[in-house]
């Protein structure tokens, strides 16, 4: 795989959760826009877990043209489609539980096959259809940020995160088998956000943004886009950047 040069960053800190979520829902509607003002659909993908759900229920209410809109996820656990920890359900209960939202076209996780194999070649299939170019490439992939630094599934010290010829693979995270999309095709999108909230992830946003600070402790850091990466931290998160 040809070397990506380091990511660059930058950083917008809102001063709690409400102004978090509002910022968020603006800055990936105003991405929607841009796309669908240069192509005829846009492709986005959304980051699981309980910080982005405000910020989807406020994306909801956005009046765009949902319906060329193809909404996939950056990674999913292997459970079932109503189970709880569910990213689809999440989604399900926020960004497309009304309209104009509910218009997207949702592309979830296959996790009805035989295996989390079976599903992520599926997934890698169907992200390989639905987004052009090698890697595949979407016009925002909005990613977490875990408290040990990983982001989708790519967790430190697990295979996935070193996988770089599929656009999906299976990874494991707290106990559960995982499908992601891979570090080249979170790194081909055109914007990529980072959306991260909490003091318990100061630690982590650190090291996300030391330059010398090594991918395989922080997986995060595998996502270098060629345009800068935005992040949307909450002010607890943010503690002591400046120091």
């Amino acid at each position: 795989m040809r070397s990506q040069p380091p990511a660059t960053y930058r950083v917008e800190v809102a001063a709690d959760g409400g102004e978090l979520a509002r910022r968020t829902a603006e800055t990936i509607a105003a991405c929607i826009d841009l796309a669908l003002a240069q192509r005829d659909r846009a492709q986005i993908a959304l980051a699981g877990g309980g910080t982005p759900a405000a910020a989807y229920r406020l994306l909801a209410r956005e009046r765009l043209p949902w319906q060329r809109v193809d909404v996939l996820l950056g990674d999913e656990r292997w459970v079932a489609a109503d189970d709880p920890s569910s990213n689809a359900l999440m989604l399900h209960q926020t960004l497309l539980a009304e309209a104009p939202g509910s218009e997207a076209r949702f592309h979830p996780v296959p996790t009805d096959l035989e295996s989390p194999e079976a599903s992520a070649a599926a997934y890698a299939a169907m992200v390989a259809r639905l987004c052009p170019g090698d890697p595949p490439i979407f016009d925002l992939v909005l990613l977490g940020l875990g408290e040990d630094g990983h982001t989708a599934s790519l967790f430190p010290g697990t295979p996935a995160t070193t996988v770089v010829d599929r656009e999906a693979t299976v990874s494991e995270g707290k106990g559960l088998p995982r499908v992601t999309l891979t570090a080249p095709v979170l790194s081909a999108a055109r914007q990529v956000l980072f959306l991260v909230s909490g003091a318990g992830k100061q630690q982590a946003l650190r090291r996300l943004l030391d330059p010398d600070e090594s991918p395989e402790r922080t997986p995060a850091r595998l996502v270098c886009p060629r345009q800068q990466v935005l992040i949307l931290a909450d002010a607890a998160a943010a503690a002591g950047l400046e120091e």
